[in-house]
This record gives C-alpha cells, structure tokens and sequence, in this order.
C-alpha cells in the first residue's frame, strides 16, 4: 500500500474520531448548562414562592393580632337598642357602631337594625302576615345590615394595612422572621420544584449583615448561591436578603450526564487504538525500508570482499598466469584481508543479534579511562594524518578509574572515532579532539571532529539499529548502520549515557559518562 494511500485512510479516520468525541463533548456540554439552567430556574421559583409565604405570613400574624384589638376598641355601644312591639308580632331593634383607630380617627360610623319574630311558643293567630309592605321592608333592612358589615371589615382591613406600613418594618429582621418555618416553607418549594438536595441558607440585611446562619452551615459550594430579596415593598433599608447554596450541586448536575461516560471512553479507547496502530504500521513500514537498506548495504559490502576472493582464487587456478613468489604472497594477501572483512562484518550482525537476546556476558575489570584514550589515539594517529588531520588529547580527569569490558570498551572508542574519518569533509582535513574530565559523581569522555556534521532531524535517530545518515550520491562510507547501534547498547549496559551534539558542516561531538569508582 502507498504511503499516501495510508496517509488519506489515516487522516480520514482521525477526523472521524475526532469528530465523535467532540460531537459527544459538545452534547455533553449543552447538557449540563440546560440542567444548570432549569435548577437556577426552579431554585429561583422555590426562594420566590418561600419569601412571599413569609411576607402572607407576617400580614396574617398582624391580622390576627390587629382584629382582636380593632374588636374590642372598634365597637363603641353609642346606644342601646329600643324594642318596640307591632301589631304583627315582630321585634325591631337598633345599635350605632363606628370604627375607630388608635390615634382616635374615627374610619366610619353607621346603625345597625334588626329584626326578630316572637318566639315559637306564641299563637299560631300571632304569625306574621306574609304582605307585600312586610316583605319590603325586610329586604331593606338586610341589605343595610350586609352594607354595614362590608364598611366594617373594610375598615378593619384599612387598620391591618396601615399598622403593617408603618409599624411592621420598623421592627429588626430576626423579630419579623420565623426563622424555622422559612427553614421549612424553602424544603417544601424546593421539594414542589423537584430539588431535594441538601442546602444551606443565610438570612442578612441589605447591607450584608448577617442575621441567622442554619445550624449546619458549610462553605461547600457557596461559590454558586442564590440570593432573594425578602420584604421587598418595604423601604431598601428595610429589607431582607436570603441566601441559599448547595454543596451537592455539581453532583446533581452532572448526574445528568453520567450514561456518557462509558461513550467517551470507549471513543477514547478507540482513538488511542487507532493511534497505536497507526504508529505501528508507519513504524513496521519504517522497518521495512531499514531492512531492504540494510539488505542492500550487506550485498554491497560482502560483493567486494567475495569478487576479490573469486577473482584471486581465479588467478591462483589460472595456469596461464605466471605465478611468482611477489604473486603469490599478494595473491594470499588479498584472500586474508577480505577474508578478515567477511568475518568483521559477520560478527558485526552477530553480535547485534546477541544484544537482541541479552545473552552477551562481560568480562569487566577496573581500567584506567585515561591511559586508555592515550592508547587509542596514538594508534589511530596514522590514520587521522592520513588525511590531513591531526588528533588531540584533553586528559583532564582525576578519578578515571572505570569499571568496564575492555574490548568491548575499546570497540566503542574506535567505532566513534573510524566514523569521525568515514564522514569527513570532502578532500579535507579532519582534526579529532579527545577529552577526559570528572565530577563527583561522573567520569566523562568526549569526542569531537571537525567533519560533515548532522542535521538535526538525524540526532535522533543515529542509534537506531540500521539507520544510516543519508550522505547524498556519495557510497564511499560504507557500513550497515550497525556501528552506533553497537557503542549506544555497550555504554547502557555499563550504566553509562551517552549523548551527541552536532551542526551540519561544522562537526559532531559525542560524549560518553560513566560512573565514577572511588578507590
């Protein structure tokens, strides 16, 4: 499959999760913003129902209270009632009322007549005569009765009105309210408007004095509170302010949303599956392309090293070839060295695939680190001259006792440093810079060279196994990527690190650190 093929299956399947999990998140979120709007909205109602059942409470304690003061100061006996007898047998009586308020105003004034039968016991010739005069007259009087009551009662409530005005609110708030029945009217119309959460409340003044506290209060969820104004005819200074909140609020409202949990986690789950296997395929197909380079790459090398062999062993067979004493020692020559190229480049493969399998067994002894790079550079100092070049050395460590395998050890300095060579600067010299230093805790060595350098797109890859740094149309570097594969496996197991630095065209330096061992 093409790698734009996989790339367009890829993309079109990330926007697709993608999508999913933000059409769920967006449907969650309008979720929980319709529930938190429809519990502000019924928390809202509850506080307005529970402050106006406070106030129709206050004017029923004061309508009590000021119908049985108005009753025994109101009715004022200004007459007794006359009796007068008829002809009939009828009893007429009359009674003068008036309605008076405290600062002795005088709300209204009127009679009242009534009228009455004889007993039972008289003569059934006593009844009275069921005449058209009789019949008026009763209908009279009763609608006068009715009217007087209708003045009465609504002096009476003129009175109530005028006591609650003035003489109500000029009492403090903790008099005026019932502190458990407001406890007990917001239970109830929160309970009416399908809240039943725990809650707390407190009762101020307008200016946020705060007057009662419930019993149980607690700063859980006060940043979201509901506030009402309590007595709101009164004057501002007057008035009261409850405030409620709920510390379970969140709970309840993302309550509502729960059954999409297991949704988003299982799009989640989808979407890590995806990426995971997404990384795999790139990553196997990255494999592969290292495999078909590494294939090559081997091909090349063990081609020169057999067509040498071929080519001598040819000779040696051809018998019109006159084979001399000079021939035949450069003829065993040439078979030797390629013979040893083939065995290098067999064990090179050999021993990466060792590593794979953690069967390598060292042979580690104390070592001097110091002594070791002086080795090492006086026995590569041909070669670096060879081009050019010329190599330093920097011995500045003072506890460079090491712990390591020493050829192993060694392998890894010569790697470093034959790469230093292998990828230099064309027709140029190349100087190579060793140095040795310590700290407390750590022994370091440090490599430098003045060469091509690497991008830093390739600093992270230059370990892996068979990953070659490209070098253009130039094939004179010749390797399977094996060689720093190699040097990265030997420091980490000796609990080392190692680490590289580079910039195109200027150079690379790699540097080694190892554990100190104090003696």
């Amino acid at each position: 499959m093409k790698i734009r093929t996989i790339w367009a299956i890829a993309i079109i399947m990330g926007f697709s999760f993608l999508a999913l999990l933000l059409l769920q998140l967006s449907y969650i979120e309008e979720m929980v913003q319709m529930k938190k709007e429809q519990f502000d909205e019924s928390v809202n109602k509850a506080l307005y129902q529970a402050s106006r059942n406070l106030e129709l409470n206050e004017t029923l304690r004061y309508l009590e209270k000021d119908v049985n003061e108005a009753e025994r100061r109101a009715y004022t006996l200004d007459s007794v009632g006359t009796r007068s007898g008829s002809i009939d047998g009828t009893l007429q009586q009359s009674h003068q009322y008036s309605v008076t308020g405290k600062d002795g105003t005088i709300y209204s004034s009127f009679e009242l007549k009534t009228i009455t039968t004889r007993p039972a016991s008289l003569p059934k010739a006593m009844i009275l005569r069921n005449d058209k005069n009789s019949i008026s007259e009763a209908t009279k009087t009763m609608q006068e009765i009715i009217k007087n009551r209708y003045v009465y009662q609504k002096a009476l409530l003129d009175k109530v009105i005028y006591t609650i005005l003035y003489t109500a609110s000029d009492k403090p708030l903790k008099e005026r309210i019932n502190f458990k029945m407001l406890d007990q009217d917001l239970n109830t119309e929160l309970m009416n408007n399908g809240i039943k959460l725990p809650y707390h409340f407190t009762v101020s003044t307008q200016d946020g004095q705060e007057v009662y506290r419930c019993p149980d209060y607690t700063e859980k969820g006060e940043q979201y509170s509901y506030s009402k104004l309590l007595f709101r005819n009164d004057p501002q200074n007057k008035m009261g302010v409850v405030k409620i909140h709920f510390p379970d609020m969140n709970d309840y409202i993302f309550s509502s949303v729960r059954f999409m949990i297991p949704s988003i986690v299982f799009t989640l789950v989808l979407l890590i599956t995806f990426i995971i296997t997404l990384v795999l395929v790139f990553r196997q197909k990255r494999l592969t392309e290292i495999k078909n380079d590494f294939i090559n790459n081997m091909t090349h090398e063990l081609k020169t090293p057999i067509a040498s062999i071929s080519l001598a062993a040819q000779m040696l067979n051809d018998e019109s070839v006159n084979k001399s004493p000079s021939m035949m020692k450069h003829l065993g020559g040439v078979i030797n060295d390629e013979s040893k190229r083939l065995r290098f480049l067999v064990e090179k493969v050999l021993q990466m695939s060792m590593f794979d399998k953690k069967k390598i067994i060292f042979k580690k002894k104390e070592l001097d680190l110091n002594e070791m790079v002086e080795t090492i550079a006086h026995s590569f100092t041909l070669r670096v001259e060879h081009t050019g070049g010329k190599i330093y050395t920097d011995i500045g460590a003072v506890d460079s006792t090491i712990f390591v395998d020493e050829v192993h050890f060694q392998n890894v300095i010569n790697n470093l440093l034959d790469n230093a060579v292998k990828y230099r600067k064309p027709d140029q010299p190349i100087d190579v810079y060793l140095k040795t230093w310590n700290d407390s805790e750590r022994l370091y060595l440090s490599i430098r060279d003045t060469g091509l350098g690497i991008k830093k797109d390739n600093l992270k890859k230059i370990f892996d196994k068979f990953y070659r740094v490209h070098t253009g149309n130039r094939h004179d570097a010749k390797g399977f990527g094996l060689g720093l594969a190699y040097v990265k496996s030997i420091v980490d197991s000796h609990d080392g690190d190692i680490k590289v630095e580079s910039e195109l065209g200027k150079g690379t330096t790699f540097t080694i650190s190892l554990p100190v061992i104090n003696s």
